[in-house]
């Protein structure tokens, strides 16, 4: 049997790799060069691999002039996780507060029922 491609997630984290070893930004012609060269990732596939990882906000993209710049560093996902961890962290404060005054409104409306 012939060897397989590359999975979708395996080009996805191969292509982060090359922003992650380099710390460098790069065109999208630079990468399509980049891609099968360093990490066997067929060229035609480099353009959706790279929109994927910019759409979930691990590739950083800017136009400039004419020309479209991607980038990513190993600290950005860290960062990213961080912000996610601390937005996470407010809402469970604040859902527990709401259960809290929930549960004080419930006691307080049982003490005032009238058992018939």
């Amino acid at each position: 049997m012939a060897p397989r491609g590359l999975s979708a997630e395996e080009k996805r984290v191969k292509l982060l790799e090359i922003f992650h070893e380099s710390k460098d930004f790069y065109q999208l012609k630079e990468l399509e060069k980049l891609g099968p060269k360093l990490k066997g990732i067929v060229s035609q596939s480099v353009k959706d691999v790279l929109q994927s990882l910019v759409d979930d906000n691990l590739v950083c993209s800017d136009k400039i002039g004419t020309s479209n710049f991607f980038w990513s560093f190993p600290s950005a996902k860290g960062v990213m996780l961080q912000k996610k961890s601390d937005s996470l962290e407010a809402t469970l404060t604040s859902t527990q507060a709401a259960i809290e005054t929930l549960k004080a409104t419930i006691k307080e409306e049982e003490s005032q029922r009238t058992i018939t």
